[in-house]
C-alpha cells in the first residue's frame, strides 16, 4: 500500500509541470505560473525500489499524509487554483510565529526534508496569499518547513495562491502544525498568547490549535509566565509537557528568579546542550533552594575590648566559642555560672 501511494505521488509531482495552456503570467517576472499535470499510472508500474524510500527519507506516517495532501491537491486544481513556482526570496513567514526553532535547528526531520527535496523535488506545493501590505509579495499559510528547504537549496518553491483571510490562514498554519510536526507545548502556547493579542477570537484560536476553551485557558497563562526571551532561550523542549511548563512559570515570578534564569541561559554548557536538556537546566536552577549564609558571629570582649569569645546564632540555637587564649579555669566558672543563671531564669518563669 505505501509502495502504491508513493508511486501515486511520483507520477504526480516528480516533475510533470506543463505551462496551462493561456495561463496569465503573474506581474512579477520572478513567479511562474503553471499547473500540475498527473501522469496517467501505467499499468504496469513497478514498485518503488527501498533505495529511493530510503533516500527520500519518508515513514509509512509521511507517506500516508503526502497521498493526503495529493488528493487535497487534486481538488484543488479541479477547482481551478493553479500550482506556481515563486522566488522563495518574494514569500514571507505568516503574520505569528508558532516555533521557537532557529532554522529548524531542532527538527531532526528538517535535514531529511532538504535531502529529499534535493534528490527528488518538492513533492507537495506551500499555500500563500498575495501579502495584505506588500505589493508583488507573498504570505505563508502553510509549508514553512518546505519554503526553508526549497530556499536553502536555492531553488524556486511550488506553491498554490489563494486569498485568504486572516482567520483563514490561522486555520491553515493550524492544521499543518497539527497534520505534519506537532508544536510542542510551549510552541502551541506561544502561538495561542500570540493571536490572543493581535485579537483573534477564542474559538478560531481553539479550532487552529483543535483545543478546547480550557486547554486554551491553561496554554495563555503559560505562556504568560514565561518572558518570550527565556522561551526562546530554551526552545521547544519537545519533550516537556504542561505540568512542567506550568511549574516553571510559577517558579519565574520575581526579579531574582529572572536574574538567576538569565545567569543560567549565559553559561556554555546550557548554550550547548538541546532543548530539553536547557529547561531541565533552568528548572533546576529556579527549584534549588539556596543556602543561607550564617549570620555573622557576636564578638564578645572585656572591659580593654579585648575579644575573648564568639556568640553564633543560627536559627534557634546559640553556641559560645572561647577564644584559644583564654585560661581553662574561667571556661569551667563561666560554665557554672551559667547554669546557675539558667536554673534561675527557669524558676522566675515558673513563677
Amino acid at each position: 500500500m505505501a509502495g502504491n501511494r508513493k508511486n501515486e505521488l511520483r507520477a504526480l509531482f516528480s516533475g510533470n509541470v506543463a505551462p496551462a495552456p493561456g495561463a496569465e503570467h503573474n506581474a512579477t517576472s520572478s513567479a511562474e505560473i503553471t499547473t500540475l499535470t498527473p501522469a496517467a499510472p501505467a499499468a504496469d508500474t513497478p514498485r518503488a525500489a527501498s533505495g529511493a524510500i530510503k533516500a527520500m527519507g519518508l515513514s509509512l506516517g509521511s507517506i500516508t499524509r503526502e497521498a493526503e495532501e495529493a488528493r487535497s491537491l487534486r481538488e484543488a486544481l479541479h477547482q481551478g487554483e493553479r500550482v506556481v513556482e515563486l522566488d522563495p526570496d518574494l514569500v514571507d513567514a505568516s503574520f505569528v510565529g508558532d516555533r521557537l526553532t532557529d532554522g529548524e535547528l531542532d527538527d531532526p526531520d528538517f535535514l531529511a526534508l532538504g535531502d529529499s527535496i534535493r534528490e527528488n523535488g518538492q513533492q507537495s506545493p506551500i499555500l500563500v496569499r498575495p501579502h495584505p501590505e506588500k505589493q508583488g509579495r507573498y504570505q505563508t499559510a502553510y509549508g514553512h518547513r518546505r519554503l526553508n528547504a526549497v530556499r536553502s537549496l536555492g531553488i524556486k518553491v511550488k506553491a498554490i495562491v489563494r486569498s485568504l483571510t486572516d482567520d483563514e490562514l490561522v486555520l491553515a498554519q493550524g492544521k499543518e502544525n497539527a497534520e505534519r510536526r506537532n508544536l510542542s507545548f510551549i510552541e502551541r502556547a506561544l502561538f495561542a498568547s500570540a493571536l490572543a493579542e493581535r485579537g483573534f477570537d477564542r474559538k478560531v484560536i481553539g479550532d487552529a490549535l483543535a483545543v478546547q476553551k480550557s486547554e486554551l485557558s491553561r496554554l495563555i497563562q503559560v505562556a504568560e509566565s514565561v518572558p518570550m526571551a527565556i522561551a526562546r532561550a530554551i526552545g521547544p523542549a519537545p519533550k516537556v509537557g504542561r505540568e512542567r511548563w506550568m511549574a516553571i512559570g510559577g517558579l519565574l515570578e520575581g526579579e531574582q528568579a529572572l536574574q538567576k534564569t538569565q545567569e543560567e541561559i549565559g553559561l556554555r554548557r546550557f548554550l550547548e546542550a538541546d532543548s530539553d536538556q536547557r529547561f531541565q537546566f533552568v528548572f533546576a536552577r529556579l527549584s534549588r533552594t539556596e543556602r543561607q549564609d550564617p549570620a555573622k558571629p557576636e564578638v564578645l570582649t572585656d572591659e580593654n575590648g579585648q575579644a575573648f569569645a564568639k556568640l553564633r546564632r543560627d536559627g534557634k540555637s546559640a553556641r559560645i566559642e572561647f577564644s584559644a587564649n583564654v585560661s581553662p579555669a574561667f571556661v569551667d566558672e563561666a560554665i557554672e555560672l551559667l547554669a546557675r543563671h539558667h536554673a534561675a531564669f527557669v524558676a522566675a518563669r515558673r513563677s
